[in-house]
């Protein structure tokens, strides 16, 4: 677009990007926090000025809020106790507490079940949940604070003053077509100007890495590492497995040097939650997280419980799982990072939920100190990480900092290696305090270095087939992700160099891309003169980000497309 954009600015007070149980638990307590704050300066039972009515928004690329909220999901209520003692009288959406814990390790054709369930992956007194219909509620209650929810506006552009303050966020154009013309119908995108804003993106959130990149939040951090999970829901014949009941797996069809596991959660209904998780640090190139999770599937144990069954719905997230040492610094001048996008994971306990929701309540509280003293500058915010560290949240955190890491060796010594740090409090092979990762991408060996030929699947997964009752090929899948772009529009999937798709990627590692998204968008096909070039069906993004984490030579950028477009995961 050659005409210069005029794009109207807008004041609010607060900005948090993405509406995640981040965000909007830390907009929430916000919200209270001032109106308590108000009224007990405007009742004299305290001193000092009252903040007024402050404008409060939360941002959100989907369509709704909760849209694009995916999750296992077994929720420790902990934090969400914090933030509302009184969530069950308010109608929570919680579908069934956890009245059974399973633990299998699978052979090729056998469960074999544990007679204790290791005690990270214990569950009494949590709740397995839909966080799609969690955060749908929270948004609900954020409404009634008085916050303004403003779905279908990604955050396109983080925005700075003259000396790299952080002074709000644009959000993205409406109406351009796959050119980059205005078409009849354009909206320019607005800029959200705002004294702190406080990003909840969720992992590998698209305005956090520039942030992060621009400002070093990374400086001696280690670099993140990420898993991704692929999940369905399915509707039973009977009660075979009935509401509350949890069970989590290890072993096949994941290679002993491959992290990965499984799940299955009772919902109501004679609904399950079912999915795979595979760790995005893998090291044979010809790995498809798609195709271990219908793998996963045909085991035996699994296909005589979905026997009779239907898919109903599915989808994909990328999990951070590289534990407190990963985490960029938190705060500067005018933001905080908050939820998934910081790395709030507890990968031992597979839960984040609390997690995020606190991080968003500590957020929440600096943000409101800081209100009152008018100061937005990074010494400032610099509370949240002493309010961090002071909680329940950093002695949770440290205990688990190694525990991704400790797979590195794969699967047998990983076991060992998170017993001991079980036992020491989260040390490496319970003496080191921190040991050293790499970026997942280049744990990925080349095709050559396990005897592949090309980047043929069958080599991997010969047999694999896709019968549309147990087992779904990527495109019937996404259809049940209930995926839709506008077409006319600019693939949000940027690659900065397409040669090397088709000749250095072909070669060493046959195009991964087209086996790590969960989703067929990306394929190579014929360039009409004997060779290949890279096709992106971009609209069948389900906006998991794991193109952008996985591919070798970090050529791919994921970038938020037109407001609204991407996945509804309705019950997900």
């Amino acid at each position: 677009m050659s005409r210069k954009v005029e794009r109207e600015s807008i004041e609010m007070d607060v900005v948090f990007v993405g509406a995640g149980p981040a965000s909007l638990a830390g907009a929430l307590h916000l919200a209270r926090l001032i109106a308590a704050h108000n009224e007990a300066v405007e009742t004299g039972a305290k001193q000092g000025k009252s903040l007024g009515e402050l404008q409060i928004a939360v941002i959100e690329k989907g369509a709704s809020v909760g849209a694009h909220i995916l999750s296992g999901a077994v929720m420790d209520p902990c934090a969400l106790a914090e933030l509302m003692p009184d969530y069950l009288e308010q109608g929570a959406p919680l579908d069934a507490p956890v009245t059974e814990d399973e633990f299998l390790y699978l052979t090729k054709t056998r469960a074999i079940r544990a007679p204790v369930t290791p005690p990270p992956l214990r569950n009494h007194g949590y709740y397995i949940v839909s966080l799609n219909k969690l955060v749908a509620w929270l948004g609900e209650k954020c409404e009634e604070a008085g916050v303004n929810l403003f779905p279908e506006f990604p955050g396109v552009e983080v925005l700075y003053d003259g000396d790299d303050r952080v002074i709000g966020v644009r959000t993205g154009d409406k109406g351009v077509d796959r050119e980059g013309r205005r078409k009849a119908n354009f909206e320019p995108g607005v800029d959200l100007l705002a004294k702190v804003t406080v990003f909840g993106e969720g992992p590998r959130g698209s305005l956090t890495k520039r942030l992060i990149e621009r400002l070093g939040l990374d400086e001696g951090r280690d670099p993140q590492v990420y898993s991704l999970g692929v999940k369905e829901l399915w509707e039973l014949p009977d009660d075979r497995y009935p509401a509350g009941k949890v069970t989590h797996t290890l072993g096949y069809p994941s290679d002993a040097q491959t992290y990965g596991g499984g799940w299955i959660y009772g919902m109501r209904n004679r609904i399950i939650s079912i999915g795979y998780v595979t760790g995005l640090d893998y090291r044979d190139p010809l790995i498809d997280p798609h195709a271990e999770f219908q793998l996963f599937k045909q085991h035996p144990a699994i296909a005589r419980l979905l026997d009779g069954g239907r898919m109903i719905r599915y989808g994909a997230k990328t999990i951070a799982a590289g534990g407190l040492h990963a985490m960029p610094r938190l705060y500067g001048d005018g933001f905080l990072l908050v939820g998934d996008c910081a790395g709030f994971l507890n990968a031992q306990r597979l839960k984040g939920i609390h997690t995020a929701i606190k991080s968003g309540m500590l957020a929440a509280e600096t943000v409101f100190e800081a209100l009152l003293a008018d100061d937005y500058s990074a010494r400032r915010l610099s509370r949240y990480q002493q309010r961090i560290e002071g909680s329940w949240l950093m002695k949770e955190l440290r205990s688990v900092r190694n525990f991704h890491a400790a797979f590195r060796q794969g699967r047998w010594l990983g076991l060992i290696n998170a017993g001991l740090q079980f036992i020491t409090g989260g040390r490496a092979w319970g003496i080191f305090d921190r040991v050293e990762t790499e970026p997942g991408h280049e744990a990925m060996r080349k095709l050559a270095e396990f005897g592949y030929q090309d980047g043929s699947i069958e080599q991997r997964y010969n047999g694999l087939r896709f019968d549309g009752k147990l087992t779904f090929n990527k495109l019937t899948d996404v259809y049940y992700a209930s995926v839709a772009h506008n077409e006319d529009q600019p693939a949000h999937l940027h690659v900065l160099d397409t040669n090397i798709c088709a000749t250095r990627c072909v070669e060493e590692y046959g195009n991964p891309c087209q086996r790590f998204c969960p989703a067929a968008v990306y394929e190579m096909v014929d360039d009409g003169r004997g060779g290949k070039r890279l096709q992106i069906n971009f609209t069948n993004c389900v906006h998991c980000k794991t193109c952008d984490i996985m591919d070798p030579y970090q050529i791919i950028n994921w970038v938020p497309p037109e407001g609204g477009g991407g996945p509804d995961y309705k019950g997900m």
